[in-house]
């Protein structure tokens, strides 16, 4: 999930690389990349490791990349918020620069076409037309990114930023008011009902949901039996992704829009002349602390929760993008440290790209790397070396592929562009 972020907002993949200098922010697209390397594979390096010799270290990383099965939050849980983070800091340069040039008009276009362009190329990642209506899925993360991207722009380029400072908080407060106060049906299964199969639903795997039921909840927010998972039980049509709702659903979308918006705060900070680059740093630390420390105070009423992302979720998960972002350009920007992270830029660059690729070709690390580390290659590393060493191997190589992918593109310039 990287280059969503360059399809959809970063200025210097409009054409090609390599932007002016005085325009790029090396260290986006290095923190871009470095999301998704996790992605890509890193994850099952950390779990190959695991599944050798289990020890603290090893067994409390291997957690730390798995989701959080419904409250609490894992190094994982960030993945995804990150790069809506990072949506809006892109966008921030690349809408400034067509406001400038081109005008209000010039840059909703671009709002528009990129939004609606990601949103069919998600439909189509999700499957598309390959199975029969209602085994289409409608939502995911393609689809939340477009979306973010959608009203992140629009409300940039029409709300100054004291107001979208307003309208995030309206969002945020907005959303919570929502799942606390407004009341909604218990349809937990009862004898009857319309059958669903349901994958992760907090039901039985077959579960009968009672539509007709007049027993009203509100504050709710058990897995399940919530407003905003509800609403997509009620309402959202097509495939579900956890059978009776969607982490990325109707109602969630809404505090999504607002995770973007604080990395519109973060992107006019970066560019803003009159800070110097140390203060900049100290900002974005500073809030990235707040953001976490307010997040999780918030937990304990409205509970950090990815899959219905709270508000809570909003603010941990961007305190810590912030806190990311602005080592990042510490280093990468301001330090010039930069021998590191070349894989990382490679990976940034074409982030759209390497995603759609990674899961069409199956994974690099699944069915690309088998084929050259699998069978009785991976079987040799098992017997001769150590008990799990084969799935460390593949891991390698499936991240060596995805790497050497991005530098084949980059190289070449080949740049994914809506």
């Amino acid at each position: 999930m990287t280059d969503l972020t360059t399809v959809a907002a970063h200025p210097s993949i409009d054409s090609t690389p390599a932007a002016p200098p005085t325009q790029r922010v090396m260290s986006v697209d290095v923190l871009r990349g470095f999301d998704m390397f996790w992605i890509l594979g890193a994850d099952s390096l950390v779990n190959a490791l695991n599944r050798m010799s289990q020890t603290a270290p090893t067994q409390f990383l291997a957690t730390q990349l798995e989701h959080a099965e419904w409250e609490g939050f894992h190094f994982y849980d960030l993945i995804f918020p990150l790069f809506v983070f990072l949506v809006g800091v892109s966008l921030v340069y690349s809408l400034t620069k067509l406001l400038e040039h081109g005008g209000r008009i010039e840059a909703l276009k671009r709002v528009f076409r990129r939004s609606f362009l990601l949103f069919i190329i998600a439909l189509i990642y999700s499957g598309g037309f390959s199975n029969s209506w209602p085994d289409i899925r409608l939502m995911g993360v393609l689809n939340r990114i477009a979306l973010c991207y959608f009203f992140g722009g629009v409300t940039f380029c029409f709300v100054p930023p004291r107001g979208m400072v307003a309208v995030a908080t309206g969002l945020l407060l907005g959303y919570w008011g929502l799942l606390a106060w407004v009341p909604f049906p218990d349809v937990r299964p009862v004898a009857g009902g319309n059958q669903v199969i349901s994958k992760e639903a907090g039901f039985t795997n077959v579960a009968q949901l009672n539509f007709t039921s007049t027993q009203m909840l509100r504050g709710s927010y058990i897995q399940g039996v919530n407003l905003t998972d509800y609403l997509d039980q009620r309402f959202l049509p097509g495939r579900k992704y956890d059978g009776t709702y969607d982490p990325e659903g109707i109602l969630s979308t809404m505090p999504a829009v607002a995770t973007c918006l604080l990395g519109i705060f973060a992107g006019l900070l970066l560019r803003n002349t009159v800070e110097d680059d140390k203060q900049k740093v100290i900002y974005l630390l500073s809030a990235g602390v707040a953001g976490v420390a307010v997040g999780f105070l918030w937990g304990l009423e409205f509970p950090v929760i990815k899959k219905i992302w709270t508000s809570s979720y909003v603010l941990v998960a961007g305190g810590f993008s912030s806190i990311l972002l602005g080592l990042f350009y510490w280093a990468v920007d301001v330090l010039k440290y930069r021998k590191w992270c070349q894989p990382f830029v490679w990976i940034g660059m074409n982030s759209i790209t390497v995603y759609l690729a990674n899961t069409l070709l199956g994974g690099f690390g699944n069915r690309l790397a088998r084929r050259l580390a699998g069978g009785d290659v991976q079987k040799f590393f098992d017997q001769y070396v150590a008990q799990g060493a084969g799935s460390l191997v593949l891991s390698i190589t499936g991240l060596f592929l995805a790497i050497w992918f991005c530098h084949f593109l980059y190289r070449r310039k080949i740049f994914l562009r809506l």
